[in-house]
């Protein structure tokens, strides 16, 4: 067995007696509408959350200086609300590089901080916005497995939309949601400076990116409760297929061009906790040219602990 097999079957396996079957409470919600949390785009909602583990796995082209390598992924995450509207969010990687020349490379990434404010909530058009601030701490992660040595920090701007509101004609569109965002990457540095054995000297320039992407959603549970009874049972009545889509655009310093991937998957979400599962499709030859996957396990601790560690520090 693999080492992605295992894992997958292993986050299987322990998701199992941790998601509830009961109607999912006051985590991420805009009217009727559950946002479900998202793997590779960022949620529009500011919650107490946990995903532990996020689990990705990938093998990464050959570069002009660098062989082929399978790379697998071991993420926490943690979010925490300070007031209603207001949150932080601290997160964590285990990076696991095996190349296919050379030694296995084993070692933590940039730590990630963040803040987020929800700032408008339109119950009736089942709509949120939020503005936040991503930074990727330099220096704070291991260079053996590609750590950067400098900060970027990501302002950005985070939305969610249910199609509920539509008219009953449309009505088996209702189910459909979109998420995204959009954020300019800010590098600390302009660039980084090397000098080899040799006594050569080599410039890497660190470009402004262009950070945006989008999810698009069809709840099941949705379709269920509030637009028709098709007639599904568990687990399929608890179910949103989604694909998302994550991408990267270099703005300037010679840099240009848009890397990215294409996720479909699925999301089973529980009262307490949610499982998704996605494929990881490179949109080109410089994003890769294997499909991965990525699979998480995540928790919602507003709903689990409602009176303790699940409510804001500084409540209304």
């Amino acid at each position: 067995m693999t080492l992605s097999s295992a894992a997958l079957l292993a986050l299987l396996a322990a998701s199992s007696g941790l998601v509830a079957i009961e109607p999912v409470s006051a985590h991420g919600f805009a009217g009727k509408r559950f946002f479900p949390a998202t793997l590779a785009t960022d949620d529009p909602f500011v919650a107490d959350e946990l995903s532990l583990p996020t689990i990705a796995y990938s093998k990464q082209p050959a570069g002009e200086d660098s062989p082929a390598t399978r790379e697998a992924d071991f993420s926490i995450d943690v979010s925490k609300r300070l007031t209603e509207n207001f949150g932080i969010g601290l997160g964590a990687t285990y990076k696991w590089l095996r190349p296919a020349e050379g030694e296995t490379q084993r070692g933590f990434d940039n730590l990630a901080a963040s803040v987020k404010y929800k700032f408008y909530q339109s119950d009736e058009h089942e709509t949120l916005l939020s503005a936040g601030i991503d930074w990727d701490i330099g220096g704070s992660g291991s260079k053996r497995v590609g750590a950067e040595s400098f900060s970027t920090i990501t302002p950005t701007l985070f939305f969610g939309k249910g199609f509920g509101d539509l008219p009953v004609e449309a009505k088996f569109l209702r189910p459909f949601a979109v998420t995204g965002l959009v954020g300019v990457g800010i590098p600390s540095r302009t660039g980084t400076t090397t000098v080899n054995d040799e006594g050569e000297v080599s410039v890497e320039r660190h470009p402004h990116t262009l950070e945006w992407g989008f999810a698009i959603e069809y709840s099941l549970p949705y379709l269920q409760s509030f637009v028709q009874d098709v007639g599904l049972r568990e687990p399929f009545n608890r179910m949103i297929p989604v694909v998302e889509f994550a991408m990267s655009t270099a703005l300037d310093r010679g840099a240009s061009g848009t890397t990215g991937t294409v996720n479909p998957g699925i999301i089973w979400a529980g009262q307490y906790a949610q499982l998704s599962v996605e494929a990881v499709i490179p949109i080109n030859s410089r994003s890769g040219n294997r499909v991965g996957w990525i699979a998480q396990l995540h928790f919602f601790l507003d709903d689990l602990f409602p009176n303790t560690i699940g409510r804001p520090i500084f409540p209304k």
